[in-house]
C-alpha cells in the first residue's frame, strides 16, 4: 500500500453521537422530535441524505437550510462533546514518516469539517489530499470519493487503503477496488462484517500501525 485514505466522522474524530444530536436539535426547530437511531440508516452517507432521510421520516421535505442548521448546532459543541482519539496525532504522524501518502476522504462538507480540524488540532495541509463530500458528485457507498483521494495523490486504487467506521463508506471503498479496515468506534464488528465484510477490522486507531 502506498496511501491510506481516512474517513473522518468516526475515525479521526468520534462525533456520530455530537452529529446525532446536532440533527435533532436542527430538526426540531422545524418542529420534529426525532430520536438518535433515527438518523443511523444514513451514517457516512453525507448530511444531505443523513438529516434529510429522518426529515422526510416524519413526512418533512428536506430542506438544505436544514444541514446547515445541523452544522451551526455542530460548530457549538464540537469542541466539548466529540472525542478526538488521542492516538491521532500520533498515528498519522508515524504514516507520514514511514512514507505513506494519506488523505481525509469524508463525505461531511467542508463546513462542518472545518469544525472536525479545529477539535482535532490539525490543518487541512497536513495531508496530502482532501476531498470533502460538497466536491463531488457521487457520494457513499458510490466510490468517487476515494477514486478522487487515489488521483489526487497520485495513487492507483489498488495501491490504496481505506479506513472506515460505516458500511456504506467500506462499501466504496470495495466498489473502488480498494481494500477496506473497518474500525469498531461507531458500529460492532459483526454489524461492519454482516453489511460490507471489511478486509481487516481494527477496534482502535492506534492498531492500524501493526497492520500496516
Amino acid at each position: 500500500m502506498k496511501a491510506i485514505l481516512f474517513d473522518m466522522d468516526g475515525v479521526l474524530i468520534d462525533s456520530e453521537a455530537l452529529m446525532a444530536k446536532s440533527g435533532i436539535l436542527a430538526l426540531r426547530d422545524y418542529g420534529l422530535d426525532p430520536k438518535p437511531e433515527d438518523f443511523i440508516p444514513f451514517v457516512g452517507q453525507g448530511e444531505d441524505k443523513y438529516i434529510g432521510g429522518v426529515a422526510r421520516k416524519y413526512g418533512l421535505t428536506y430542506d438544505p437550510a436544514m444541514k446547515s442548521l445541523a452544522y451551526h448546532y455542530y460548530g457549538q459543541y464540537v469542541e466539548t462533546e466529540a472525542t478526538v482519539p488521542g492516538d491521532v496525532h500520533w498515528v498519522l504522524t508515524s504514516l507520514k514518516e514511514k512514507g505513506y501518502r494519506i488523505a481525509v476522504c469524508t463525505s461531511a462538507d467542508y463546513a462542518k469539517v472545518v469544525h472536525n480540524l479545529r477539535a482535532i488540532g490539525l490543518s487541512e495541509d497536513f495531508f496530502d489530499a482532501f476531498v470533502t463530500g460538497d466536491k463531488i458528485q457521487n457520494l457513499k457507498p458510490n466510490p468517487e470519493i476515494y477514486l478522487t483521494g487515489a488521483k489526487l495523490t497520485d495513487t492507483r486504487p489498488n495501491d490504496c487503503l481505506v479506513v472506515e467506521d460505516a458500511p456504506s463508506g467500506i462499501k466504496a471503498a470495495h466498489a473502488g477496488g480498494m481494500k477496506a479496515v473497518g474500525i469498531t468506534s461507531s458500529f460492532t464488528e459483526d454489524y461492519l462484517v454482516a453489511q460490507s465484510h471489511p478486509d481487516y477490522i481494527i477496534h482502535e486507531l492506534g492498531d492500524l500501525l501493526d497492520l500496516v
